[in-house]
């Protein structure tokens, strides 16, 4: 379990160390950059595409992920737990700007155009509602509830929903892999598909050292 988490936690500082570079090209369909920033490409995603899609829904994801993290830091004083939400909250942050950044260098309003994951076609898909957006996002209450539990409480409550939380991630990312045209998108997807799919691991050794199951 060290291993692993040793592992991690340097997989996550080469992320957030290579997304400087990612975020400072332009995306485009070809995978060249424009230096000079301009966004007016003939190869520039459509608002309707694949490419745009994830970029939208994956954003409003990893942003309840990041509060989920940064609120659960303030409920528990477990290092190893404060430095997976920071780790968590540090990368998914990063790469939520960087998918916003792309949306502004093509042009492409940030509020999709019709129902989130339908560039997956699966607008309509269940979720658990009250402000779960989509497949593996935690509810309103649910979110209430991880900012009134301390502790151990508080760890197993987070561990759980981020484990769900990772899962939906994963099947959307999994998504822009197979969809989207852009290739430093399905390069940001796969890297997405493997760290998460580590830190699921990771949780559910956590969970059970809590005696809980994942």
């Amino acid at each position: 379990m060290r291993k692993r988490r040793d592992w991690l936690i340097g997989a996550v500082a080469g992320a957030v160390l290579a997304a400087g570079g990612i975020t400072a090209a332009v995306a485009s369909t070809d995978g060249s950059s424009d230096s000079s920033g301009s966004s007016g490409s003939a190869d520039a995603p459509s608002t309707t595409s694949a490419d745009a899609g994830f970029a939208r829904d994956m954003a409003v994801h990893h942003q309840q992920a990041v509060e989920m993290s940064y609120v659960v830091r303030d409920r528990t004083r477990n290092k190893e737990i404060r430095r997976l939400a920071y780790d968590i909250a540090q990368t998914q942050a990063n790469q939520r700007g960087m998918m916003l950044g792309w949306l502004d260098l093509w042009e492409l309003p940030k509020v999709p155009p019709g129902e989130p994951m339908e560039w997956m076609d699966m607008s309509g898909a269940p979720s658990a509602g009250d402000g779960s957006l989509m497949p593996g996002m935690a509810t309103n209450a649910q979110m209430k509830r991880l900012g009134e539990l301390n502790g151990k409480q508080a760890e197993i409550f987070y561990l759980k929903l981020m484990t769900t939380h990772h899962k939906g991630g994963i099947h959307m990312a999994q998504g822009c892999v197979e969809r989207c045209d852009v290739p430093v998108e399905r390069r940001l997807a796969q890297g997405m598909v493997e760290s998460q799919e580590s830190e699921v691991e990771l949780m559910s050794d956590l969970l059970k050292a809590r005696g809980a199951k994942p």
